[in-house]
């Protein structure tokens, strides 16, 4: 292994049923049943066109700038994988364009997300193939390595390793490891309902009770009229 340069196997991918199931279910919900506090950072944002993106995460790890890793990751990349790329936040050169997210489209992979810059936002902002990063530039990338294939990495503060179940739509991207996804699927899919319910009762004159308002600011000694 040469210093600074390591490409790992892909672990055991997350079940289809897993993943069908929580490409149902909002970011927002399922975020508000992980502490609220392993989603990606608001610096990460999406840039293409719509569509909703879900699948095993397919991680690289590299220096800013340099997008030599990923190229080796959109060929190594299993199709409806999710390529996430910890490029350090680095907004100076582009790791990705409209080039390298039409082959990775072609190939059948799921999405990009790039914890840095990308460039062609116009070419890609039309299109529905899921891209998130951080900012764009023209100014493109090098390609000298050092990286890392298949090891944890950081995307816009949220930890993400090899095999998390990807899930991204228009307010972010959130990541659920593999060993808390039924938890997690449980407890989001009983607030989407409770949320439907409350959503129906608004449209529908219904009274809907708001008395957990008062009840929480009396709780921190707020004196109410």
């Amino acid at each position: 292994m040469s210093t600074g340069f390591r490409v790992l196997p892909s672990p055991p991918r997350p079940a289809e049923r897993l993943l069908a199931a929580f490409a149902k279910l909002p970011t927002s919900n399922i975020s508000d049943n992980m502490a609220r506090h392993y989603g990606a950072g608001a610096r990460l944002r999406p840039y293409h066109r719509r569509g909703l993106l879900i699948g095993p995460a397919f991680t690289v790890k590299t220096r800013a700038g340099d997008n030599l890793l990923t190229h080796k990751a959109i060929d190594m990349a299993a199709p409806g994988d999710v390529i996430l790329v910890d490029a350090g936040g680095g907004l100076d050169h582009a790791i990705i364009g409209e080039i390298m997210s039409s082959l990775a489209r072609k190939r059948g992979v799921a999405g990009i997300v790039i914890d840095g810059a990308i460039r062609d936002v116009d070419a890609i902002s039309a299109n529905d193939f899921p891209v998130y990063a951080c900012g764009v530039t023209h100014r493109g990338p090098y390609k000298d390595g050092p990286g890392e294939i298949n090891v944890t990495v950081s995307i816009a503060g949220m930890v993400v390793n090899p095999g998390d179940i990807i899930v991204g739509d228009g307010d972010g991207v959130v990541a659920i490891a593999q060993a808390e996804a039924e938890r997690v699927l449980t407890l989001t899919i009983a607030q989407k309902e409770k949320e439907e319910g409350v959503l129906a009762a608004i449209a529908s004159g219904k009274p809907v009770d708001r008395g957990w308002v008062d009840k929480m600011l009396r709780d921190k000694g707020c004196t109410l009229p």
